[in-house]
């Protein structure tokens, strides 16, 4: 062995320390080196209990050498320090790779679907030894070491070695465990040193530290009847009303085991079928809302480790509440121990600013064409859904990445191969990852914050589209609050805002939002938003809620809506719980509760979302009292109709002849002006209301019934 590689070694810029350290053949000898900085002298201790001196090998420090009579199966190395102290180790140097050649061919072609399984750092059991295995992706690196808490962050001891031409560099270190901080110091291709945290650390430090942590789960799963009948699911014809949430300020300070009994009570009683969470994987600024992230598979450390995490989704589906997170792909931040510059070169961003940088929100880009980087995303993606048992994935800033001139002013982008605006990389990245998504976890929720008119986006991939299988409805809710701030004299100038959704409502599998995007930056609150007198103000906003909860789509609100909030939500700030405490406010999470459970029970109200069929307006004119009037009907099963009225004005209307599409008997099921929601108690007639053979809006019967002020009735045949 050449003095320069044995230097190479000792300076640290070695790509392959294995192919230098451990036992070789050397012609006909059999050579074992060994790697001891500061060490004072080394034995080898053979498989045979003998024990073999090393010397030091002469102008380089740090590196022993012996000649062995024979290659042992197995030796450890008995090192001696300056100060008398001796310590025992298995040299890492002697390990085979953790990779074999179909994960690095994989990793190579990006599509390696359990990329977790092979990089980042994994407690395992190697060639008979307890350690843990680590792995990382930086092709342009001149040389990667890894430091930690066993090797006191020392990054002279264990340099890493590079498997072939993957970019991966790797080396299992004997005797380190779960609960061990790491990083990998790189040596850039600029040359310039760093320490990074690992992209694919499980599990990280609580920010502001942003070391990487070893781990290893022990959960045991309790929810396979979840898990089995999840599986069965078509979640775009079923009941879904979610619960939105960000766990750092629901009620203050909380665990993931104190949140999986506190929140899930709240949200069970309540009715919601979902929970959907702000991003918990690992962001370091918390005023981002976790929309900055920097450990794509580790959940944050703020709330506890991952299996505490783990406990939080099993007792969600013990419960029959399903779970919904919040997934990042669109941006990551500049944080220069992160995912920035990874390997001294533009790796998971784009190199070039006009594609790699967002003008918006000061962050990075990802690189959608490498599919090293797809790769890694797509990944992501099935282990929250896989290891985490995560319901669905909800996917922001999707506008952002399908435009190559989302918020870039001419000349500040560059146009597709076609001339186009589209970034082809980020749709086929998109369509790859629903495509994979259902194919290996059928049954979950891949829904899509996209913005925009873009086509298709909940339409099969195999069909041309970007296969989601839900979208946010954002121009609904802009219509929507836009109408309910209008004074109500104003009202009929504005009808067309409430009925102009229904025109496409059917074009995608959506769910109407009125999410935490609606709360904060100076908007107020939704019960502020809404005008008029205090009790006004909170009858416009159960009569929202009756509303929304009654149209095409399933419904999203963030949290803090059914308490009637008064203060805009901050990230820093509990919700005031205080507010149960009057009538007002008190009866609004009642109706939020009896609404969610009406939904439930009522499958014309969720199984055609989707089919026009499943909708038909009674009367969408009548601007001049604000008044509209609909039903929904079960296109699937023909289980009875529900038929809707809102009566958006604080004036009641005593006789209103109202459509219904089937004769009998009819009574209501909901009326968001009741007393026990706060309202009026203005009736609205007889409990049970016969249908008459009067024909009116297109419906051959109908009835008269008093309507209250800013109100909205359900209607339901007797059975």
């Amino acid at each position: 062995m050449s003095r320069t590689q044995l230097g190479r070694v000792a300076s640290g810029e070695h790509d392959d320390p294995h192919a230098v350290l451990g036992v070789h053949r050397v012609g006909r000898h059999t050579v074992l080196r060994a790697w001891c900085p500061d060490a004072t002298s080394v034995r080898a201790v053979l498989d045979d209990a003998t024990t073999v001196a090393l010397s030091p090998v002469v102008g380089i420090d740090g590196v022993f050498s012996t000649t062995l009579a024979a290659a042992p199966a197995t030796y450890r190395l008995a090192l001696t320090w300056a100060d008398g102290s001796e310590l025992e180790v298995d040299d890492p140097y002697r390990f085979w790779p953790t990779l074999g050649e179909v994960d690095l061919h994989l990793i190579g072609e990006g599509r390696h679907e359990e990329l977790w399984r092979v990089l980042g750092s994994t407690p395992r059991r190697h060639q008979s030894i307890d350690g843990t295995s680590f792995a990382v992706w930086a092709p342009n690196a001149r040389a990667v070491r890894v430091v930690g808490d066993w090797n006191r962050w020392d990054g002279r001891i264990h340099p890493m070695r590079r498997l072939g031409t993957s970019g991966v560099w790797e080396i299992f270190v004997p005797g380190v465990g779960p609960g061990q901080h790491y990083k990998y110091e790189i040596v850039g291709a600029d040359g310039r040193l760093q320490l990074k945290a690992d992209p694919m650390a499980n599990a990280c430090e609580l920010a502001p530290g942003s070391a990487s942590r070893v781990t290893a789960s022990t959960h045991r799963w309790g929810d396979d009847a979840w898990m089995a009948q999840r599986a069965q699911r078509r979640t775009w014809a079923e009941p879904m009303s979610i619960y939105e949430v960000h766990l750092g300020s629901w009620r203050g300070p909380r665990s993931y085991r104190a949140l999986a009994i506190e929140l899930v009570d709240h949200v069970v009683g309540l009715g919601f079928t979902h929970v959907e969470l702000l991003p918990v994987a690992e962001h370091p600024f918390t005023g981002s809302w976790g929309y900055q992230v920097t450990g794509y598979f580790a959940p944050t450390a703020r709330y506890g480790d991952p299996d505490d995490f783990r406990f939080f989704v099993d007792e969600c589906h013990r419960r029959g509440l399903g779970v919904i997170l919040d997934w990042v792909p669109a941006h990551f931040p500049k944080d220069d121990w992160a995912l920035a510059r990874f390997d001294g070169t533009a790796l998971y961003e784009h190199d070039d600013p006009r594609q790699g940088e967002h003008p918006d929100w000061g962050t990075y880009v990802f690189n959608y064409g490498r599919r090293e980087v797809r790769n890694f995303l797509l990944a992501s993606a099935l282990y929250w859904l896989e290891e985490f048992h995560i319901d669905g994935l909800r996917v922001d800033a999707v506008a952002s990445m399908i435009y190559l001139d989302y918020s870039r002013e001419p000349g500040d982008w560059v146009p597709n191969v076609f001339g186009g605006r589209e970034n082809l990389d980020a749709v086929s990245f998109l369509q790859e990852v629903n495509a994979t998504v259902y194919r290996r976890n059928p049954g979950v929720a891949m829904i899509a914050e996209e913005s925009t008119s873009w086509p298709g986006v909940t339409t099969p991939t195999e069909h041309g589209g970007l296969g989601f299988g839900h979208k946010w409805n954002m121009g609904w809710m802009h219509d929507t609050l836009g109408y309910f701030g209008h004074q109500p004299v104003h009202r009929p100038f504005h009808h067309n805002d409430l009925t102009f959704g229904l025109l496409y409502a059917f074009t995608e599998h959506f769910v109407l939002p009125l999410s935490h995007d609606e709360v904060v930056h100076g908007k107020g609150t939704l019960l502020s938003r809404m005008p008029g007198d205090p009790w006004q103000a909170m009858a416009n906003l159960r009569a929202l809620f009756g509303w929304m909860w009654a149209l095409p789509g399933k419904q999203l609100v963030f949290m803090g809506a059914e308490l009637g909030a008064v203060q805009e939500w901050s990230v820093d700030a509990s919700l005031d719980w205080s507010l149960l405490d009057d009538p007002l406010h008190a009866g609004l999470s009642t109706l939020v509760g009896s609404l969610n459970h009406l939904y439930r029970d009522q499958p014309a109200l969720w199984s055609s979302d989707s089919k026009a069929e499943g909708f038909r307006w009674l009367d969408a004119d009548d601007a001049d009292h604000s008044i509209y009037s609909f039903a929904r009907f079960d296109a699937e099963s023909g289980a009875a109709p529900i038929v809707c009225v809102a009566n958006l004005t604080p004036v009641p209307r005593a006789e209103y002849r109202l459509g219904l599409p089937d004769p009998g008997i009819w009574h209501v099921v909901l009326d968001t002006d009741a007393p026990a929601f706060g309202g009026s108690g203005v009736t609205v007639g007889p409990d049970h209301l016969m249908a008459e053979a009067v024909p009116t809006q297109g419906c051959d019967h109908s009835v008269v019934v008093a309507l209250p002020p800013l109100s909205v009735l359900w209607f339901s045949p007797s059975s």
